[in-house]
């Protein structure tokens, strides 16, 4: 595996940030990726994931790409899983079964269906991997994912129109403030957002604002 893309791998990651931002705030529970597969130089297939979490963006953009995958590159956002909680096909052995040669990724996923796993396994069928490629671009596709995983609560902005969030933050200033974040990490939320306020200042004083 190598850590230091090239200026293409930078274009065609830039493009598959985009896709993904598309769809950012209506992916939850799981976090807005892209994916882009290229073949001598020209985009043959691209998809994020589909509102509701799934399908995967590789498991959508892999088929779209049909013969043209053998011997492409796939760029993607986010690590590929290497297992699903479902037990399906993951997306890792999607690209590999699909005749890609490279994956190009942005960041590592540190949940427990990826973790190393997903290059791991590309890596076991002789795929070449490219890693840390526009990770900071990346960033903001998962750090509510990424939020819930480490503390159980989603993630709260301050934002002024909602655009890209799972849903606002709604509740009293005085009420049990993590608690209700809790309940909302419960039911998959990872990314939401309050204006600024009343509440907004309980949760900063609290820190559970993230600014």
């Amino acid at each position: 595996m190598t850590t230091a893309g090239t200026a293409q791998d930078a274009q065609f990651m830039r493009r598959a940030i985009e896709l993904a931002k598309q769809n950012m705030g209506r992916t939850w529970p799981n976090p807005a990726v892209g994916c882009v597969i290229l073949k001598d130089g020209e985009i043959v297939a691209e998809a994020a994931t589909a509102p509701g979490g799934r399908p995967h963006a590789e498991e959508q953009a892999v088929p779209a790409a049909g013969e043209k995958a053998k011997g492409a590159t796939a760029y993607v956002t986010l690590e590929p899983c290497g297992a699903r909680s479902s037990g399906r096909k993951s997306c890792a052995h999607f690209l590999t079964e699909a005749g890609i040669t490279k994956v190009v990724i942005a960041a590592f996923d540190p949940s427990p269906f990826a973790s190393g796993r997903g290059v791991e396994r590309l890596q076991s069928e002789g795929l070449d991997v490219v890693a840390g490629v526009l990770e900071d671009d990346a960033a903001v596709l998962s750090e509510g994912f990424l939020h819930r995983l480490e503390t159980g609560r989603p993630m709260v902005r301050i934002s002024a129109d909602g655009q890209g969030f799972d849903a606002r933050f709604a509740a009293s200033p005085r009420a049990d403030l993590a608690g209700e974040l809790a309940r909302l990490g419960e039911a998959g939320y990872t990314r939401v957002w309050t204006a600024e306020g009343e509440l907004a200042e309980a949760l900063r004083a609290q820190g559970l604002l993230t600014e």
